[in-house]
């Protein structure tokens, strides 16, 4: 592994948790010393990159190179990011993952950690999905010419199947949700699979804090009052979280400014927000998740202490919606915008509501709701 060529910034990989130090040569997946989550780091402070420099780039995530893990040209790439931030009402936008390859939002966190585990060695990748994560490690396995095994719960709606069946990937299917498709993996999955579970390895946080990235660049330097945003596994909301504590040293935003965090969950399953309402520091598992939104019936997150974390930082808050408000949301927001709207994007849209009438959004507070996928897939 000496050979191996990593950005030249990334100046280590630690713990989340308790900063223990970990090879970034090497292919990691949790904290050796106590199982959870890696944070990747980087010498801020020798880059020098402003707004200005990134935007003659190509329009994809891969823009922000220096905060990115490898160096130009070692990535695997289905040209994902730079997805469009659409206005869809007064200080109101949407952004809208359902762009990227594959549909969602998980063609990022896929694309980087994809890249880096076939540079460091990986020979198949594996992983547990609601849907889209399996659908973007099949495309982004095969761009690399990796095997993949994955495993969803078998309600997962049919498209998700066939997705991940048209890029050659091996599918098992089992009974529960996510987290029971995890245990099968772990247990019954190939010894030789690397696997890509969300905040169980440490680069797909990197794909999805781009998201952050592109807000400040797409709103011209300015960083909205508050983001919602539709909340499983948290790597997305974590990642942004992160990125906007970069931004901040690198001079790309006002010092200490920060949008308020907001995690929106099923009322079916909500860990995160149960957790962040009582005064937690730590989630605890769901029982019985019930959602339609599949990509939001994640009933035990590894980072859940990292996403409540991430809400009290910035100020933000927890909040959950139900499935018929869900529903009429998802075609309230396609039906003016014509937007591909997925259930976890029309939660995010009926929350926003929710929040105006407690009062936590203003109508006078900018305001970023995420559409994570397409909707497309569900149907």
């Amino acid at each position: 592994m000496n050979g191996v060529r990593l950005s030249r910034y990334l100046s280590g990989i630690r713990c989340f948790a308790c900063e223990f130090s970990h090879d970034p040569r090497a292919l990691l997946s949790v904290c050796t010393r106590c199982g959870l989550p890696l944070r990747v780091d980087y010498d801020l402070a020798s880059i020098r990159l402003t707004l200005a420099d990134v935007a003659g780039r190509a329009p994809t995530l891969w823009r922000y190179r220096e905060v990115l893990p490898l160096e130009e040209g070692d990535e695997i790439s289905l040209v994902e990011g730079f997805t469009p931030l659409l206005p869809v009402g007064r200080n109101v936008w949407v952004k809208d993952e359902s762009r990227n390859p594959t549909g969602s939002f998980k063609a990022r966190g896929m694309a980087v950690a994809v890249s880096v585990a076939k540079h460091l060695g990986a020979r198949a990748l594996s992983a547990p999905s609601a849907g889209n994560a399996a659908g973007a490690l099949a495309a982004y396995g095969a761009r690399a010419g990796l095997p993949v095994t994955v495993a969803m719960p078998e309600d997962t709606p049919k498209p998700f199947f066939e997705e991940c069946r048209l890029y050659g990937a091996t599918i098992h299917t089992v009974k529960g949700n996510i987290a029971d498709a995890g245990t099968f993996l772990r247990e019954h999955g190939p010894r030789n699979c690397f696997d890509v579970s969300t905040l169980r390895e440490p680069y797909r946080i990197e794909g999805k804090k781009t998201m952050a990235y592109e807000l400040v660049e797409q709103m011209n330097g300015a960083v909205p009052d508050a983001v919602l945003y539709p909340t499983g596994g948290g790597t997305g909301l974590v990642g942004m979280w992160k990125a906007f504590d970069e931004m901040d040293m690198l001079g790309w935003i006002p010092s200490g400014k920060r949008p308020r965090l907001v995690s929106v969950q099923a009322e079916g399953c909500a860990p995160v927000a149960k957790a962040f309402l009582e005064g937690r520091e730590r989630t605890e598992p769901w029982p019985n998740p019930r959602t339609r939104a599949y990509g939001l019936r994640v009933p035990s997150p590894i980072g859940g202490f990292l996403c409540v974390r991430a809400l009290r930082d910035t100020k933000g808050t927890a909040i959950t919606v139900g499935e018929d408000e869900m529903d009429r949301a998802t075609a309230a927001l396609a039906g003016r915008s014509g937007i591909d709207v997925c259930p976890e994007g029309g939660a995010a849209w009926a929350a926003l509501q929710k929040l105006r009438d407690s009062g936590f959004v203003r109508s006078t507070d900018s305001v970023v709701v995420f559409n994570t996928g397409t909707g497309l897939k569900y149907r």
